[in-house]
């Protein structure tokens, strides 16, 4: 064995690995109980645990292709990765298929492209080259706009198809920017605008406006003496205002019905248990009905009798819950929170700021998909429809997390290089 083999051997991060090898093995067996029927043989390529398991090998072969790759072709490939996702969502709007309202997948074959996610990762490494080129000088233009125009491009185009789902997770990519020194207060901002939107929705807008007013006093008595502080306060008093009586135009006109009427559901407007809120209200019962350690492998009523949609791909968590209860669920969730805790170790390693910045873009989707996905199924979010990484069955959104990591993974195991 040569130096260069060994070295790459003893450098790549096997813990990482297994963690994802281990998320994969539970969304196989999560999916095979969703699918399970005792009348059919074990496996069937029919099936979505058949294709699924082909997915997998696939996705396997895919990572340890780019485990030998060299980590500058990440680098200087990225512009090509990105202008061709952008281009494969430009043609999803023109000759994509329509699935539940979505205009997103490119049927190839008995196979569906979905370009919004692999955008995910190609936006990543061209948003770490950007960000590194630059500094990291998000305070100055030149770096903000072209900052800004990477993001946006592929959120406006996926909006157009449209799937508020995914353009969400692009959402997350902020606290990329947190990291590389965006002011806190656009963070700040965002919560505040989100806090004030389900406010608004929930109670009048006068005490709303009332204690807002409140607020703008408490801040103004203790900055009393920086008239610049006072400025800045008044100023955002008057944008909290007007933003405030534009959520309804905003709700009316901008939500679709669908997306209106899931809100309206979980904030306990109203309950409609048969219609809208149906498939939440299954995924809990489910969930619930696990108790502490679940019915056993392939014993799920909920799961054997189809009570939950799309139990394979969005709401497979309720399989989880359901055949595994509580115990099985809490094992899934921690493996999920050490792979992020991994990554993020992963990127503040890293010598190269390019490294960094892109470590730090996949733990903030993977957290997203994550999170969103799990507070969906048990009513804490509005169901948006997001995989649950590495374990929702789908070969576009397998491949695509699979190649987000494993590039990581391939950056790390060159982090005494420079990119």
């Amino acid at each position: 064995m040569n130096t260069q083999n060994r070295n790459f051997f003893f450098n790549v991060d096997f813990l990482t690995i297994f963690l994802y090898l281990c998320l994969l093995a539970i969304g196989w067996f999560s999916i095979h109980a969703a699918v399970y029927n005792e009348d059919e043989a074990l496996i069937t390529l029919s099936s979505n645990s058949g294709k699924q398991l082909i997915f997998i090998v696939v996705a396997i072969v895919v990572g340890v292709v780019i485990l030998l790759l060299d980590s500058r072709f990440m680098f200087t490939f990225s512009p090509v990765f990105y202008g061709i996702t952008v281009l494969l969502l430009v043609v999803v709007l023109v000759v994509g298929r329509n699935v539940g309202g979505n205009q997103a997948w490119i049927p190839i074959g008995s196979f569906r492209l979905q370009p919004s996610e692999f955008a995910k990762w190609a936006t990543s490494l061209l948003l770490a080259r950007h960000l590194s080129v630059m500094n990291s000088k998000l305070s100055e233009w030149r770096t903000a706009l072209p900052t800004l125009a990477i993001l946006g491009v592929p959120v406006l185009l996926i909006i157009l198809q449209p799937d508020a789902g995914s353009a969400l997770v692009f959402g997350s990519l902020i606290f990329v920017l947190y990291r590389e020194g965006l002011s806190p207060l656009y963070l700040v901002s965002g919560f505040m605008m989100i806090v004030l939107f389900i406010l608004t929705l929930l109670y009048p807008k006068l005490y709303i406006i009332a204690g807002l007013f409140v607020l703008l006093g408490i801040l103004v008595y203790n900055y009393q003496r920086s008239r610049a502080m006072i400025a800045t306060f008044v100023g955002g008093f008057l944008l909290c205002v007007l933003f405030v009586f534009s959520v309804d135009f905003v709700y009316d006109n901008v939500l679709k019905s669908h997306q209106k009427v899931r809100i309206d559901l979980l904030l306990g407007k109203v309950k409609d248990l048969r219609g809208a809120g149906y498939n939440v209200n299954q995924s809990k019962i489910a969930i619930g009905s696990g108790g502490l350690w679940g019915k056993g492998y392939l014993q799920g009523t909920q799961t054997k009798f189809n009570f939950v949609p799309e139990q394979s791909t969005d709401f497979i968590f309720c399989t989880v819950g359901e055949e595994w209860g509580f115990a099985g669920s809490f094992v899934v969730i921690g493996i999920y929170i050490f792979l992020l805790m991994r990554i993020i170790h992963l990127a503040e390693r890293q010598r190269s700021s390019f490294s960094r910045i892109y470590g730090y873009a996949v733990a903030c989707i993977i957290f997203c998909h994550f999170f969103v996905n799990i507070a969906m199924t048990v009513g804490l979010m509005p169901v948006i429809g997001i995989p649950l990484p590495f374990v929702s069955y789908g070969g576009s959104s397998l491949l695509s997390f699979t190649i987000l990591l494993f590039i990581l993974i391939k950056l790390d195991s060159n982090r005494m290089g420079i990119v």
